[in-house]
């Protein structure tokens, strides 16, 4: 699974630099996710604008690394969802959980 961390002021950023996340490559990335975490990680925000697909067992590990953020008093945003992601989104009523930005840089300004 082809992911990028970098460290921008106290923020960890995560690009997912696959265009699917499913049932393939869920769990891999819901465990770099809380390998992030427990590394001491505290807020992340994660790059999805190269995800052009997504199925419910990537919402899964995207829930998953939400709350073992939420447990240790942290912050999982998102950023950059492509039109179809969004709409994955919308359909599951997601949007209303997570705090969702139209781009990286938005979310590192308003987080």
């Amino acid at each position: 699974m082809n992911i990028t961390t970098e460290t921008r002021d106290d923020r960890t950023v995560v690009k997912l630099l696959e265009e699917r996340l499913d049932a393939h490559n869920s769990g891999e990335f819901r465990d770099r996710i809380l390998g992030l975490l427990e590394a001491g990680g505290q807020k992340l925000v994660v790059d999805l604008s190269g995800v052009s697909f997504i199925d419910s067992s990537g919402l899964g590990a995207l829930l998953s690394g939400y709350k073992n953020a939420n447990l240790r008093s942290g912050s999982f945003v998102l950023a950059g969802l492509q039109p179809r992601v969004q709409s994955m989104f919308e359909l599951t009523r997601l949007h209303r959980v997570f705090e969702i930005f139209p781009t990286l840089e938005d979310a590192l300004a308003k987080t």
